[in-house]
């Protein structure tokens, strides 16, 4: 597995996975995203369309980043979830805690909106 982070705008990073997620590699990802927040990136795009395959460690991992985004007032996207990986979000409800885009350019337009004031 690997990641790579960039950061498309000033508190927000994008998180690309390529490769599995599972019990050996969700350490890594859930390291990484808990050292996006505490940088101050409260916002966190995780690009899974790289991800072939993905057990309940990966949504595990994505959850508790979740969990941490939230306590910072920040939010999670998840961006072109793979079939596979999509079926797994939808089998376990996860798709309807976090929401997914089609793109980066639609998560963070996702991510702007929501931090508009109303």
């Amino acid at each position: 597995m690997s990641i790579d982070v960039t950061l498309p705008r000033e508190g927000i990073a994008l998180v690309t996975v390529e490769g599995d997620l599972d019990v050996e590699t969700a350490p890594e990802l859930r390291h990484h995203l808990s050292g996006q927040v505490r940088a101050g990136r409260r916002h966190l795009l995780i690009d899974l369309a790289a991800v072939p395959f993905m057990d309940s460690s990966g949504i595990n991992a994505i959850l508790k980043a979740l969990e941490e985004t939230r306590l910072a007032g920040g939010s999670i996207r998840l961006v072109s979830p793979a079939p596979a990986v999509r079926r797994v979000l939808d089998l376990t409800g996860v798709n309807l805690a976090i929401a997914s885009s089609d793109s980066v350019d639609d998560a963070l337009a996702l991510v702007t909106e929501d931090a508009t004031p109303r």
